[in-house]
């Protein structure tokens, strides 16, 4: 059950929050979390930009030196102390607005990343025909512009010179873009002309909001079963895809695109940012996702094993997703008698536009797209479902009494609701502006603040002396010296690089060939802040309301763990969060107020009785 050899034997579970059932229900929601869809959509794009394999190489280095450091750090947080984003800062609680921060992050990604899945719902069930319906040019949205690949000039096209095959694929539009853009998005021609709601969009988004609350309706307790099934099913249909592909004329030559290694890219700045960004944001770090999925382990969890299991997984996912995604690109190019580059894309543009096309050239084309939307909606839903139990815990922590605790699932149903309601723009004719404008702004270099404040917070806050000590009373070993040295050095100075890097490399955003107005883009810069704000105001707030003559003495007080900071079970309250009463005593307080109509007396006179594996059985049987 986790506990430590040698200690008496515990129940280690929390009654009044609930616990993951088992281990693995844990660690599939922690992989669910961080796989999702930027390691199909955005990983094998950068690595084919940045140099191919040789993106590999400070792929893994930033994975080591500060992806897995930052994935313990909250793994580790979260389980100690038993608490969301929130709760979590009693550790020092002058810094409660990175918490606040994390909250604000994970609304946004949550409004935006469910519309990804009610897209991906909506080409699922078209994909539900005998031919696609993005195969041919002949559909009333079709322009005169529309060259198939399937409608029958491709050979004639391919005995012309390549200049000009160039110059006709770089006019040619897609059936596949035109259906994306003309048909399912209806494009408006700006950020501001909304125009009408897209009732099928509306619909499928009613649809995915639907899937993700009845998963959490139990909290832990639903999504920690259904995660048996949506983490792991995804790599089944990678692997269907993965095979499918590398059998077709081409694939190898897209492979080869993906891996092929060009070393004098490693000398380039913008590879190694790119590198850590991913990581980075990949792994979900500074999210508050992570904090509240082991904030329902059990108390001595070995989560440092966890942690190394979850951020390889993650990352070996996104090398593998690489080549499902290229070999049917280059296999497309092959046909098409192009460059891999000219079909190669990122983004909505791969998931939605070129991987579908390729997936029409494919025999029983419908079934290749019903499995890849089905592994995009699962991958999504995976990250979804931790990003509301996050919003869902942290208000149910924060409040805190016995009250809400029974009526969580009002609450789950609440968020649920009002996450529905802010998505609706994202399903109007300019919705896919206000989507790319939230990925690109609500969760970039925020992110970045957060995660490095929080690691300054711990350390040099908190002590880090304090934390290692924590660890070591949690697992029964302190945290290795290679992590005690990255905690305090080398990822705080590799998240403030990222932070210099984004701002360096920034552009404004544009979709195509659309430049975004500058009234949008500083809407984009509002989002950006009002998670970040969060810190300072509550920072100021605590200051002022601390006890103090002097602001020294205020600081101090504000930046002090409170007293209720620790292990959230009294039996875990050893050493110096031990209280000062006797442990008989410490029990029975524990269980009293679980029958407060029996008398003091009574309960001193129930005392444990010691079971031959040591567990108090009387205190058992009462609770």
């Amino acid at each position: 059950n986790g506990a430590v050899p040698g200690e008496r034997g515990k129940q280690d579970k929390s009654v009044k929050r609930g616990n993951w059932g088992n281990q693995i229900e844990f660690v599939l929601t922690s992989v669910g979390y961080a796989v999702g869809l930027g390691n199909v959509w955005r990983f094998p794009y950068l690595c084919y930009r940045n140099g191919g394999g040789a993106f590999m190489f400070p792929y893994f280095i930033m994975l080591v030196f500060c992806g897995i450091p930052l994935f313990f750090m909250e793994l580790s947080f979260g389980q100690f102390a038993s608490q969301g984003c929130l709760g979590v800062w009693r550790v020092s609680p002058m810094f409660k607005g990175v918490g606040y921060g994390m909250m604000v992050v994970s609304t946004y990604i949550g409004i935006y990343y469910n519309v990804v899945i009610c897209i991906a719902f909506y080409y699922f069930f078209v994909s539900m025909t005998r031919v696609l319906p993005w195969t041919y040019c002949s559909n009333p949205w079709n322009t005169p512009d529309c060259a198939g690949v399937l409608d029958g000039n491709i050979s004639s096209r391919a005995a012309l010179n390549l200049t000009h095959l160039l110059n006709t694929t770089q006019k040619r539009t897609s059936p596949s873009e035109e259906y994306w853009r003309r048909y399912v998005l209806q494009l408006s021609d700006d950020i501001g002309n909304l125009g009408e709601v897209r009732l099928p969009l509306l619909g499928c988004l009613g649809v995915s909001w639907v899937v993700v609350f009845l998963c959490l309706i139990k909290g832990v307790k639903s999504s920690g079963k259904v995660v048996y099934f949506t983490a792991t099913f995804p790599y089944v249909v990678l692997t269907i895809l993965f095979v499918r592909g590398i059998t077709l004329e081409g694939a190898v030559t897209g492979i080869m695109y993906y891996l092929t290694p060009q070393w004098d890219k490693i000398l380039n700045a913008k590879v190694w940012g790119d590198a850590a960004s991913q990581i980075f944001y990949s792994l979900g770090c500074a999210w508050g996702g992570l904090i509240t999925m082991a904030s329902y382990n059990k108390f001595h969890n070995n989560c440092y094993r966890d942690s190394i299991i979850i951020s390889i997984t993650n990352c070996a996912t996104s090398v593998y997703a690489g080549f499902v995604i290229f070999s049917i690109l280059g296999f497309m190019a092959n046909h098409l008698g192009v460059d891999v580059s000219k079909v190669a894309d990122h983004g909505p543009g791969l998931a939605f536009v070129a991987y579908p096309e390729a997936l029409t050239l494919l025999p029983i084309s419908p079934l290749w797209s019903i499995l890849f939307f089905f592994m995009l909606i699962l991958l999504g839903l995976g990250t979804q479902f931790c990003l509301l139990e996050t919003l869902v815990t942290a208000i149910v922590d924060e409040v805190g009494n016995e009250w809400i605790i029974r009526r969580k699932t009002f609450v789950t149903l609440g968020v649920a609701v009002a996450g529905f309601l802010l998505g609706v723009p994202l399903t109007t004719q300019a919705g896919i502006y206000w989507l790319l404008l939230m990925d690109n702004y609500a969760a970039s270099f925020s992110l970045v603040i957060i995660s490095c404040i929080m690691c300054v917070a711990i350390m040099y806050i908190y002590g880090h002396r304090n934390y290692f000590k924590d660890i070591e009373m949690m697992l029964g070993f302190p945290p290795p010296l290679f992590f005690q040295i990255c905690w305090r050095f080398i990822s705080p100075a590799i998240i403030f690089f990222i932070l210099i890097f984004t701002v360096i490399q920034y552009r404004p955003i544009s979709y195509n060939e659309y430049v975004y107005p500058t009234w949008a883009i500083s809407i984009g810069f509002l989002m950006a802040l009002s998670s970040v704000v969060c810190i300072p105001i509550y920072a100021i707030y605590k200051v002022c309301r601390s006890e103090g003559d002097t602001l020294l003495e205020r600081l101090k007080n504000a930046t002090k763990a409170s007293k209720d900071w620790g292990p959230a079970l009294a039996e875990h309250r050893s050493g110096r969060y031990a209280p000062a009463f006797s442990p008989s005593t410490e029990s029975h307080l524990e269980v009293q107020p679980l029958q407060p109509e029996k008398g003091q007396s009574e309960a001193v006179a129930a005392s444990p009785v010691q079971g031959s594996n040591g567990s108090a059985h009387s205190q058992d049987s009462r609770l």
